[in-house]
């Protein structure tokens, strides 16, 4: 039986839980500057996670945010940079709204059908960008900023009247998918609906964790991210695995909308969700790229964007509702120090531990010869 390392744990949570503390004494230092309470906005945001109906908006945004995370997770395992998460999952939840609204199948065939679309446009978006980098060498960084705007110009062309849109109102949408790809919710009573398709967001990251620490893929991908020279030295194409990394972090993105889009608004519209790819980069940080604590970290993303607009309504004085933004963004920030000081620290300590088991082998290695040489004297 593999035995429990307390100093890995140790180390594993001490960056998330630094810079969590850092992001909240630095948030309140900002309060304090302003001239207001620095214990009251989170004393009123932790009320509202006792109320059912924002623990269902809590959840049903951590779905979406897990989901990106997840395909933000890929390419950083893989020592890639995938910014361009934002521009492929709203481009994959157009292509799939459009298809869902002309094209009626079967339930049982029309959703899978449905997330097949988003994954493939997703993962061709992404690909675009692999591709450059395994042929031209261009950074997947700067490729998928780019991708990103035209994504965006992209959907703005798509959703014309003349193209592929619907107007309604002041509006511009994709029109409404038929019923059958529709994705069954969780109703929760009068708290309101989960999403069903958060179902899928956990099975995903159980087949992620499956994938990247049980199979040889997993393996490879990894031994890639941590050296392409070493990968490549024991026959690993390291090319092959970079495009194969950006294509299954493209694919996963492209099902970070599925859960509003299948589950709740049932079109694409100009007033659909964006910028979950860059605050999916912010939870794969704080989750260390782990499941686990992708899951935690979405959860608290979500929950500051759900109980912060209380903010605005408290008693007797109002706080800005921006506060748990600026707590995100110290986060991120906390999150790159405490992780480097912590690597640091742990490095540190692995020295000093290899120190002193050589230093106790010597001792005793000369406290062996010293007996010897006693004996050989008799």
């Amino acid at each position: 039986m593999k035995k429990f390392d307390k100093e890995r744990v140790l180390l594993a949570v001490a960056g998330p839980v630094i810079a969590l503390v850092a992001a909240v004494v630095l948030t309140s230092v900002v309060l304090i500057a302003s001239g207001k309470n620095p214990i009251e906005p989170y004393l009123l945001m932790l009320e509202q996670a006792g109320f059912s109906d924002v623990q269902v908006l809590i959840i049903n945004q951590a779905g979406m945010y897990y989901l990106a995370a997840l395909a933000v997770s890929v390419g950083f395992r893989m020592n890639l940079f995938n910014i361009g998460v934002d521009g492929q999952y709203r481009l994959a939840a157009m292509m799939t709204a459009v298809v869902g609204a002309h094209v009626g199948l079967p339930a049982a065939l029309q959703i899978p059908f449905l997330m097949l679309v988003a994954m493939l446009t997703g993962a061709f978006w992404a690909g675009i960008a692999g591709l450059l980098k395994v042929t031209r060498g261009v950074s997947e960084v700067v490729a998928t900023i780019m991708l990103n705007a035209i994504a965006t110009s992209l959907i703005g062309y798509l959703t014309l009247t003349e193209v592929w849109g619907v107007p309604l109102g002041n509006n511009q949408t994709t029109g409404v998918m038929k019923e059958s790809g529709w994705f069954p919710a969780i109703s929760m009573g009068k708290a309101g609906e989960i999403y069903g398709f958060t179902i899928v967001a956990v099975l995903a990251g159980v087949l992620y964790w499956l994938i990247l620490n049980r199979t040889r893929f997993g393996f490879d991908l990894r031994a890639t991210g941590a050296s392409e020279s070493a990968a490549a030295a024991s026959g690993v194409d390291a090319g092959r695995m970079v495009l194969t990394a950006m294509l299954i972090s493209g694919g996963v993105a492209g099902l970070a909308g599925m859960p509003i889009l299948l589950g709740d608004a049932h079109t694409y519209s100009l007033s659909f969700p964006a910028g979950l790819g860059f605050t999916g980069i912010t939870i794969a940080l704080l989750g260390r790229n782990n499941p686990v604590g992708i899951a935690f970290a979405a959860l608290l993303i979500a929950f500051l964007d759900k109980a912060s607009p209380a903010l605005d309504y408290a008693l007797p004085v109002a706080y800005d509702k921006e506060i748990a933004v600026i707590m995100q963004g110290l986060i991120v920030i906390a999150v790159v120090v405490s992780y480097e000081a912590v690597r640091v620290w742990g490095l540190r300590r692995q020295q000093r531990r290899v120190g002193e088991e050589l230093a106790a082998a010597v001792a005793v290695a000369d406290h062996d010869n010293s007996t010897k040489k006693e004996v050989a004297a008799r």
